[in-house]
């Protein structure tokens, strides 16, 4: 009966997804006329938003950017290959490579939003060296495991509530910092960590297509001659000159990279020393940075590596801007707002978690940015907390709040499942090379979101914070 579902989900979507730019132009059309109807903006208004949002996510697309390609030098790196080589001698089979890598996954996204890139790439190779592997699928896989994140090191929501002087607090809508021992250190936290850790994997492992008609990498491959590529080390000789020169010297030397390398090194030790274990995208970027020209250990193999993993990156560099203006739509023409005020007035004490849940999943459509989001509609759910919780304590207010932001922020993260906006992370590494859309992928992950959807309400609603 499960197998039956997810077929029929995954011809539903093959069917009916279009492709990801698609999806994009028609919410933005979407949005905007639901502004125009809805809430009578002008449409030089509902325009002019779409504009100014337009620009907005260009810092975070680059750090996507960089984030990816810095990340996938790594992953081409000798070192990285033999280790994969070595994990090859106990993985013999489809199930127990998506098995490992949902776990992988998992824990890597709990350090980090920006280490699904890392997943990818052993993913991939994976499904290079073991024969049998649904590609499609364990595309899926990768994808569901990321979403661990939301309640990790990086969770933006949290991290935004402690901060000293945030804009929340600016705007007088919080007093004062909301300690992550109310947010990421919760109970409700805690339990939501070890949903992802330890059931993700078990219910993809139970929801493994049984379709005999599978879609290799090796089928899928446009260029079935592109994994004969020449190696890295070799391409790098093959640019020297036919006799000795210093540009050459200076492109294949060691020492330079040996300086900048201990250079960075000096630089992340000093971070964590004066600021604890904070990951931020930038830091993150220039880790993966240095770590790569180590690993490759002279500029002219890092450039070849990074010229390889920045290869298939267009479809963030031209639809981030797109999932901007729809962002802008919401925040400057209101809509946003209206549509948490309308959602936070029916919340009673008993079920504002799932209400505040309910919203984080649907706004996200519009504005799949977690940070985004929670800016155009936390004031509206974090003022309704404060009605709902009037005359109750301070500590039992601030925990409220907490509740409630956590769940928009596993809201926003589950039903990013069903919006193709952060395959854009997966997509670069993963369909390197080959045929593959969004609507190949989604229809797996139906039913993982809707198991999870029930089990997420029911933590949110009854686990104490």
């Amino acid at each position: 009966m499960l197998a039956k579902f997810g077929e029929t989900s995954t011809r539903l979507f093959e069917k009916y997804m279009p492709n990801a730019f698609v999806f994009a132009m028609l919410l933005t059309i979407i949005t905007g006329l639901i502004a125009f109807v809805w809430l009578g903006a002008k449409p030089m208004e509902i325009v002019t938003g779409w504009y100014d949002g337009f620009y907005s996510l260009l810092e975070f697309g680059m750090q996507i950017v960089l984030i990816i390609i810095t990340g996938f030098a790594i992953a081409l790196s000798p070192l990285v290959n033999n280790g994969i080589d070595k994990l090859t001698n106990y993985l013999k089979t489809p199930r127990q490579v998506y098995v490992i890598v949902v776990l992988a996954g998992t824990l890597l996204s709990l350090i980090s939003f920006g280490w699904i890139v890392i997943t990818c790439v052993l993913a991939r190779e994976l499904a290079i060296r073991i024969k049998g592997v649904n590609y499609p699928f364990l595309v899926a896989c990768v994808y569901f495991s990321g979403g661990s994140w939301v309640s990790g090191l990086s969770s933006s929501i949290p991290l935004l509530l402690g901060t000293e002087n945030n804009y929340l607090i600016e705007a007088g809508i919080l007093t004062e910092i909301i300690p992550s021992a109310f947010t990421l250190g919760s109970t409700l936290n805690i339990a939501m960590m070890l949903l992802y850790v330890v059931c993700a994997p078990l219910m993809l492992f139970i929801l493994i297509p049984k379709t005999k008609s599978i879609k290799q990498l090796d089928d899928m491959l446009v260029d079935k001659t592109a994994k004969n590529e020449p190696s890295i080390q070799d391409e790098a000789y093959s640019l020297n000159l036919s006799y000795k020169s210093v540009s050459d010297t200076l492109n294949n030397g060691i020492v330079l990279q040996i300086c900048i390398v201990l250079m960075g090194l000096s630089y992340i030790i000093y971070h964590f020393y004066t600021n604890g274990f904070q990951l931020n995208f930038n830091i993150m970027i220039f880790i993966f940075l240095i770590v790569g020209l180590a690993l490759h250990k002279t500029p002219m193999r890092y450039v070849i590596a990074m010229k390889r993993s920045s290869s298939n990156v267009s479809g963030i560099l031209y639809q981030y801007p797109f999932y901007a203006g729809i962002m802008g739509i919401m925040l400057y023409t209101g809509l946003g707002e209206k549509l948490a005020e309308i959602i936070a007035s029916v919340a009673t004490i008993e079920t504002y978690p799932f209400f505040a849940y309910v919203t984080g999943g649907v706004m996200n459509f519009a504005i799949p940015s977690a940070g985004g989001e929670f800016a155009v509609v936390g004031p509206s759910i974090i003022n309704a907390v404060k009605e709902i919780g009037e005359g109750l304590p301070a500590n039992e207010v601030s925990a409220m709040i907490s509740r409630a932001s956590l769940s928009i922020a596993y809201g926003e993260s589950l039903s990013n499942v069903l919006q193709p906006f952060y395959l854009l992370l997966v997509f670069p590494i993963m369909g390197s090379g080959i045929k593959i859309q969004a609507r190949d992928v989604m229809g797996y992950l139906v039913l993982p979101f809707i198991i999870f959807f029930v089990i997420q309400s029911i933590l949110v609603m009854w686990i104490p914070l």
